[in-house]
């Protein structure tokens, strides 16, 4: 599959060497609608599902959020493996780990040169170890992406919460972002100020997280030092939080937002669904855990989220059209302890067996579109059918309101739809629906609003030899890029969580 860094190159192209073959006037593909994401943003829309390691001192004191205080001492795994971590997060088809290279504690967990508060002065690897380090090299050999989540709170340095300290985070940040590698993501939480040990003041303090960061000067940084990562935060700039930490995205779930008077840590409205219209492109990341804490905790082995749940999950991210960033927290071997392992690898089983075919991606299967953008074939409706992002079925301008139908050689029995926009040009279908053909009349079986990236319809089986997607209301001309029918095996069918 082609990755979006060639999609507006590709549509070009093709639209070109249809030009040249045809001897009819050649037809412009759609202007874009309201905002559109950048390169960066595509090449994260493209990776769809990835992983959180959430591993420090917690993992060794039974926390899940560290004081400060604790001794670089207690953090010593017994047989770290980041191979073995990377090889289970791959098999889960995760395409990249972010990586908790300082949470709230402080502790760093690679050698810093701006505190003793890391993992030089612990006694795992003789005090030379650097888990960032091992951790980018074995994503990067395996060929996942790498992402760091550095905590702006810092419960162990004695200068939180003055200007002193925000010198030493974007030092910090600068180490992250020049020695490891290429880097997907920056991950910014929103936890900001409290109590902390502060290098022994054992105090209360509190920051104005409008203005105590300088956060544009901040981000400044990351475009200069990694110009293709992206940022996550409460409110963007790249991508934002869900609002929840379920994994569960709003129906509908826009990819745009207002962003104008919004920060990190500020308010959680609207993030959830989105904003329709919305000023800005900043899609949501929809984080969880695996687990009920997002620190490994022994007492949890048994509370470990099912391949059942994970999947409920992965319809309410992924096909919302959001990304999943799942936490697969590392215990105090260093190693994804294998309750874990077992669930993720029973629930990419079932992914893998229900995306295995297009039961509508036949030689003989017939596509009919109630308009083609100048009924050229570069815009045909065949291009769902094509299993590529880059090419994708248009309508003229001025036609918001349009139908797709899929006439197949034969009966399929089906439970999931995917649908997916041609995200160059915007997010622009505001409503659809599903019908069947039986009995000689089109029986409506699903309905929705928002498609986006992708969007997932998991519904009750249903068997049939057409499928008509109906846009029901578009705020500019249609432009599809996939239609797919699949099965769930049927053990995994049910309903699409609430």
């Amino acid at each position: 599959m082609k990755t979006f860094l060639t999609i507006l190159g590709c549509a070009v192209a093709a639209l070109g060497a249809t030009e040249a073959a045809a001897p009819t006037p050649s037809v412009p593909p759609p202007r874009p609608f309201g905002p559109v994401p950048t390169e960066r943003q595509l090449r994260w829309h493209e990776m769809e599902f990835y992983g959180f390691l959430h591993f420090t001192v917690n993992t060794f004191t039974d926390k899940e959020w560290g004081y400060g205080d604790e001794s670089e001492a207690v953090f010593n795994p017994t047989d770290f493996d980041a191979d073995a971590i990377v090889t289970v997060a791959k098999s889960a088809g995760m395409k990249g780990l972010i990586l908790t290279a300082k949470h709230h504690d402080g502790f760093c967990l690679w050698p810093s040169q701006y505190t003793e508060h890391s993992v030089k002065n612990s006694p795992w690897r003789g005090g030379h170890g650097d888990v960032v380090k091992e951790l980018a090299t074995a994503c990067h050999r395996q060929g996942l992406k790498f992402g760091v989540y550095l905590s702006p709170w810092d419960r162990n340095h004695a200068q939180y919460g003055r200007p002193e300290y925000v010198t030493y985070y974007r030092n910090q940040l600068r180490e992250l972002l020049t020695h490891y590698g290429d880097i997907f993501m920056v991950w910014f939480d929103g936890a900001n100020g409290g109590d902390g040990f502060y290098g022994g003041t054992r105090e209360k303090r509190t920051i104005d997280n409008r203005t105590y960061y300088d956060w544009p000067d901040t981000w400044k940084i990351v475009r200069e030092l990694m110009p293709q990562a992206v940022m996550f935060s409460d409110a963007g700039p790249d991508v934002r939080w869900v609002g929840n930490e379920r994994g569960i995205a709003g129906d509908p779930c826009w990819a745009t937002l207002n962003i104008a008077g919004r920060r990190p840590g500020g308010s959680s409205e609207g993030l959830n669904s989105g904003e329709r219209p919305g000023t800005d492109w900043i899609p949501a990341e929809c984080d969880v855990s695996i687990r009920p804490g997002w620190f490994y905790h022994a007492r949890e082995d048994r509370k470990v989220k099912t391949p059942a749940q994970l999947l409920d999950i992965y319809y309410a991210s992924v096909g919302r059209g959001a990304d999943l960033n799942l936490n697969i927290p590392p215990d105090r071997r260093g190693r994804i302890p294998d309750p874990d392992a077992q669930s993720l690898r029973e629930f990419r089983k079932v992914l893998d067996a229900t995306f295995a075919r297009n039961l509508a991606a036949t030689p003989r299967t017939i596509v009919h579109a109630s308009n083609v953008r100048g009924h050229a074939q570069t815009f045909a409706a065949a291009k769902v059918l094509d299993e590529r992002r880059d090419t994708y079925w248009a309508t003229d301008d001025g036609v918001t309101t349009a139908e797709l139908t899929l006439e197949l050689p034969a009966p399929v029995t089906f439970n999931v739809v995917n649908l997916r926009e041609f995200l160059p040009l915007g997010q622009r279908v505001d409503a659809f629906a599903l019908d069947r053909w039986q009995d000689g009349n089109w029986i409506e079986f699903a309905t929705g609003t928002s498609i986006g990236n992708r969007r997932l319809l998991r519904v009750a089986p249903v068997t049939t030899d057409k499928v008509r997607l109906r846009i029901t209301h578009a705020a500019a001309c249609p432009a599809l890029s996939e239609f797919g029918l699949y099965a769930e095996p049927a053990a995994a069918r049910s309903p699409q969580p609430k």
